[in-house]
């Protein structure tokens, strides 16, 4: 979409596609194509493995007969009034459901704003090769890196084009590019591994690749002669690389479709306290250079600056048209998500915001416990909120990190790890889940 014959001949595709399904029989109709562009190059030990590019355009038409609904994909230079046929003659022989439908007129974005997503620099492949060099060069100058995993530099764009029977056109482009390098530190059996990476839609802010690959030897290196710790229940402090992923758990909990489906812990917790006081959690669509900005959602909805959990009381659900009505709720807040003919709820640029005090302080409150640095497995049942996962770090003594601590579980209940959660002053809004420093009481820790 970065010609503007091509964005118009896109435009004209899904125009097309939508009148179709109304000469067909729909009473509604929406499409969109959803455009992807790549390119990337990895490397490893100074030599390039593989260069890759890619390019897609797909193209998908969703129809309402009556409260029957049905969907169908195809390139995007198919012919529309087939594929129109199509897709009304399977919504004729699908279920009824009644939660169906395009959302409200009233709810859709009457303009699209320009949330400076999208930087027209050209990155050459040379550039990406030289970057992920870089990076990997400057991590195993570090002392005790003895191997690399491999770096990785990439650059592309997103964009999506959406047409519905009700009125509502608009299209929007975003850019992303990113780096990253692996390594591994020690020998043997006491061999570890870490990573650092950088990913920003303008390619001037990206982290320089020295920074990056400097920062992931070090991180391989401190973790060398980890040893293990007694089981206990003790304060845990997650780094917010991995404080993102608690905060990416809670999203989930509260995501419109699987409350609708009772499929959340949280299901039942409108307008209670659900996590610590001070706790407050926002969602921002509209950032200007947000990681997961876009100036309206898969349903052509507007979209908000919403405060999903104010002082540790849940305020708010991520919500779709279809969830919104299946609960009872008037309209949506602007957060159907479109991959290609389905529309389903989901955050943006979430934030769990920062509290007022230093990682430094939390941590210097501490007699005994620990800080996690990464965590692995599946242990995260979101029915129950159960939470079990393998998780490597450095032990806390007296207030200060000690030495590092491998194959240990951490385990709680997601309801009582946000009651008992402190934030860090620490937040980087630079990531479509963002988090700070989390202090969590009393979780338990299984170890030797």
């Amino acid at each position: 979409m970065t010609a503007n014959s091509d964005k118009q001949h896109l435009v004209d595709r899904v125009a097309a596609l939508v009148e179709a399904a109304r000469r067909a029989g729909a009473n509604e109709a929406d499409a969109v194509v959803v455009r992807a562009r790549s390119r990337s190059v990895s490397v490893r030990l100074g030599k390039v493995e593989g260069t890759e590019a890619s390019e897609s355009d797909d193209m998908s038409l969703r129809v309402f007969v009556g409260k029957r609904v049905a969907s169908v994909s195809a390139p995007s230079n198919a012919d529309p009034a087939p594929l129109a046929e199509r897709a009304v003659a399977m919504a004729r022989v699908s279920p009824e459901d009644p939660y169906q439908g395009l959302a409200d007129p009233d709810r859709l974005a009457a303009e699209v704003r320009d949330l400076d997503l999208f930087d027209a620099t050209e990155v050459s492949t040379e550039a990406l090769k030289e970057a992920a060099l870089a990076s990997e060069a400057a991590a195993l100058a570090v002392e005790g890196v003895t191997n690399s995993s491999g770096a990785g530099a990439s650059a592309g764009s997103g964009g999506l084009v959406l047409a519905t029977s009700g009125g509502f056109l608009g299209q929007y482009e975003a850019t992303r590019f990113s780096r990253s390098v692996s390594v591994i530190a020690g020998e043997g059996t006491g061999m570890e591994r870490d990573y650092d990476f950088s990913s920003r839609l303008h390619y001037a802010d990206l982290d320089r690749p020295e920074d990056i690959g400097r920062r992931a030897g070090e991180r391989a290196a401190g973790r060398l002669n980890a040893r293990k710790v007694a089981t206990g229940r003790f304060p845990v402090v997650f780094d917010p690389r991995v404080a993102r992923g608690i905060a990416g758990h809670l999203a989930s909990a509260i995501n419109g479709a699987s409350v609708a489906r009772k499929s959340s812990f949280l299901r039942d917790m409108m307008g209670k306290k659900v996590a610590a006081s001070g706790i407050t959690v926002t969602d921002d669509p509209m950032r200007l250079r947000g990681q997961s900005s876009r100036p309206f959602d898969g349903e052509g909805v507007a979209g908000e600056r919403l405060v999903m959990i104010d002082d540790g009381v849940l305020n708010q659900w991520f919500l779709a048209t279809a969830a919104a009505r299946q609960l009872g709720l008037p309209g949506t807040n602007g957060r159907g998500v479109r991959a290609s003919s389905s529309v389903t709820p989901a955050s943006t640029n979430l934030a769990l915001e920062a509290g007022m005090a230093a990682p430094e302080t939390l941590i210097g409150a501490i007699p005994s416990g620990f800080y996690v640095t990464e965590v692995f497995g599946q242990g995260v049942n979101l029915v129950t909120g159960d939470y079990s996962r393998g998780a490597a770090g450095f032990w806390i003594e007296n207030g200060a990190l000690s030495y590092p601590v491998s194959e240990v579980t951490i385990a709680s209940n997601l309801k009582d790890m946000f009651l008992n959660m402190t934030a860090a002053n620490d937040l980087d809004r630079n990531f479509g889940t963002a988090a700070p420093t989390l202090l969590i009481e009393g979780m338990t820790l299984a170890g030797k």
